[in-house]
């Protein structure tokens, strides 16, 4: 059924994670099937192959959901649109565990290539080629859109997983936000190159491919100048965010969502000065993860009971 005020239909939800279709989806698919319409003796087959490229598509972006469960993150939504797939998941700020976020939706791609390989070379072998010719080009293509989308998706351009593989490796050395900088720059000359690329094959789906990864270029490079401002604000000693260890800035970046005062909640252990209202949480600047101000460091706030959960301010 379509979600409410969304244009996705829900199509099912396996271990939390809801998996939503975007309406778009049918009429690509509709357009693409009758492309192909001459690739083999029944259009039922293309029905299968580009059903066949779709659950490709899934089962890499349940790698990220998982992946990122694994490591203590949270993953519970991936849409499936025209042009792929989005796991929304949300990892702790830590450069490995990012990383391997990131890095699973391709293993699994890696893993699916073998089996793949094997079953083509089966056909092959038993000259389906010649006596079953509809089943032995489903099975090539299905292995060969899986080692394209494998190829594409490694490709160091940022937001792609190559790109966000870069920029969690380019965490380690340079920091969270020197490598969001660095991947988000680079990723601008790889959405250069898929703009030629676009122009070159009159391609709509690469020209629009350009222009999404541009968009998150642009959204990426302000988000780490945004960060690296934020890293050069003065840190509390004492207390690190329980998600990303990150020691808190020192200063009333904090507001009160009941009487809107700013204040620095670690100074007030989570009460606002002005309203004397107490929250449960208390969000993270950097990660924007919400703990319990007592997790960020048990005993300084000991005492205090049911404490801070303001909303950051801007």
């Amino acid at each position: 059924m379509f979600r409410a005020g969304q244009s996705s239909i829900h199509l099912f939800r396996v271990k939390g994670i809801d998996v939503d279709l975007h309406w778009s989806w049918f009429l690509v698919a509709l357009f693409e099937i009758q492309a192909r319409k001459g690739s083999y003796s029944s259009v039922m087959w293309n029905v299968f192959e580009y059903l066949a490229l779709f659950l490709i598509v899934l089962l890499h972006e349940f790698g990220h959901a998982l992946a990122c469960r694994s490591v203590g993150g949270t993953a519970d939504h991936i849409m499936l649109w025209p042009l792929g797939g989005v796991a929304y998941v949300n990892p702790p700020q830590r450069p490995g565990a990012t990383l391997w976020s990131i890095a699973a939706g391709p293993l699994v791609n890696v893993a699916l290539a073998f089996p793949l390989a094997l079953a083509w070379k089966a056909v092959d072998a038993l000259d389906w080629r010649v006596s079953n010719p509809d089943a032995y080009q489903l099975i090539y293509a299905i292995l060969f859109t899986n080692i394209v989308l494998l190829v594409f998706n490694i490709l160091p351009i940022y937001p792609l997983d190559g790109g966000q593989i870069l920029r969690s490796l380019l965490w380690f050395p340079l920091g969270r936000a020197r490598s969001l900088l660095v991947a988000s720059f680079l990723g601008f000359f790889g959405v250069a190159g898929l703009v030629v690329l676009a122009y070159l094959e009159k391609s709509i789906w690469t020209g629009l491919i350009a222009a999404y990864a541009g968009m998150n270029c642009w959204n990426g490079f302000k988000t780490a100048r945004a960060l690296r401002k934020l890293e050069k604000i003065p840190r509390r000693q004492g207390f690190a965010c329980p998600s990303c260890r990150t020691a808190p800035p020192i200063g009333p970046f904090w507001r009160c969502n009941k009487c809107a005062a700013q204040f620095d909640t670690f100074e007030t252990a989570g009460v606002c000065p002005q309203c004397s209202a107490r929250f449960e949480k208390t969000t993270c600047l950097d990660c924007r993860q919400s703990d319990p101000i007592a997790d960020w460091q048990p005993g300084h706030v000991a005492g205090v009971g049911i404490v801070s959960s303001e909303i950051p301010a801007r």
